[in-house]
């Protein structure tokens, strides 16, 4: 049985401290040292300027309000979403803001992706300049790249050839155990529950997935809706693994376990030479959290029931 993942890091140590003819530097394909610092720009924050956030329910879906004024997204069309629950999670975000509201703790509001807004329109006023790049809700809205259902799915069934997990190294053994042990059994998971031909390789040109296993994986994401479509795409890209996601998607895997297993190797090369506590902590922290955020918002989108409570504040 596979060990939580929430546990890798002391299976690392142990293997680590094997007297062995360990390596002298970092080895494998895909693993380096991480540069310790890196450029870094605060995101934009502005006073909280609500009182009262609520959610309304009108023709094309559950709005968002600020006191009297409704939310819109960049391209300022009326902030509109199609489930309650996503509305809520969406609603607390802004209702969780102290005296300060900051966008970087607003992961459904704030996740970063491809997308730089125009500036947000609330009730007329060019009021919220959302300077993180997008969110999953005003992309998923906006549509700014204008990518159908289609591009959406291949756009996503794409990392299949760079998969993270189906990459291996051939040495040190250590590595090589602990990619085996930890990667393993999310590939015989996910070949035994969507009817996949996966696989692993050492060579640099990766596996070769079979023609059916990407048929069985864009018809399985044809079921989801474009909104749950921009979270998957998201996810994935954020772990570089389809694998990993569908582990998320299917709860056989927790966010921090999806996590970890994305950062397999990284992890091992920090174990081994060294931890940069700001930058390391930072990078894992963010993947997190975008990983959290994009997990939740496929889940909530996915969501069919309603939530009864509209109102968050009274």
């Amino acid at each position: 049985m596979w060990r939580s993942c929430l546990c890798l890091r002391h299976g690392w140590r142990r293997l680590l401290n094997r007297p062995s003819g360990g390596p002298t530097a970092p080895v494998g394909k895909r693993a380096n040292i991480p540069f310790p610092f890196r450029a870094y720009a605060p995101p934009a924050e502005r006073k909280r300027f609500y009182q009262n956030v609520t959610i309304t329910q009108g023709e094309g879906g559950f709005e968002i309000n600020l006191d009297h004024r409704k939310l819109k997204t960049p391209q300022a069309k009326l902030f509109t979403v199609p489930s309650e629950a996503l509305a809520t999670a969406v609603a607390t975000e802004w209702d969780s803001q102290q005296d300060t509201i900051k966008f970087y703790t607003m992961h459904l509001v704030t996740s970063s992706h491809t997308y730089t807004p125009m500036p947000a329109v609330v009730g007329g006023d060019r009021a919220l300049c959302l300077l993180i790049q997008t969110t999953l809700c005003n992309t998923s809205l906006d549509n700014p790249m204008q990518r159908n259902k289609d591009q959406l799915i291949r756009a996503a069934v794409k990392f299949l050839d760079t998969d993270t997990i189906c990459y291996r190294v051939e040495e040190p053994e250590t590595l090589v155990e602990l990619q085996k042990n930890e990667w393993d059994p999310i590939l015989e998971w996910a070949e035994k529950r969507y009817g996949l031909e996966i696989g692993s390789s050492t060579s640099i040109m990766g596996p070769s997935i079979p023609a059916r296993t990407r048929e069985v994986l864009v018809s399985h994401l044809a079921s989801y809706n474009m909104w749950a479509l921009q979270g998957i795409e998201f996810v994935v890209t954020q772990l570089k693994s389809v694998m990993l996601t569908l582990g998320l998607m299917d709860l056989r895997l927790t966010v921090e376990q999806a996590v970890l297993l994305s950062r397999l190797e990284e992890e091992y090369q920090i174990q081994k030479w060294g931890h940069v506590e700001w930058a390391h902590d930072y990078e894992l922290r963010e993947l997190r959290a975008r990983t959290a955020a994009g997990t939740l918002f496929i889940h909530l989108c996915s969501e069919s029931t309603t939530v009864k409570h509209k109102l968050l504040q009274e």
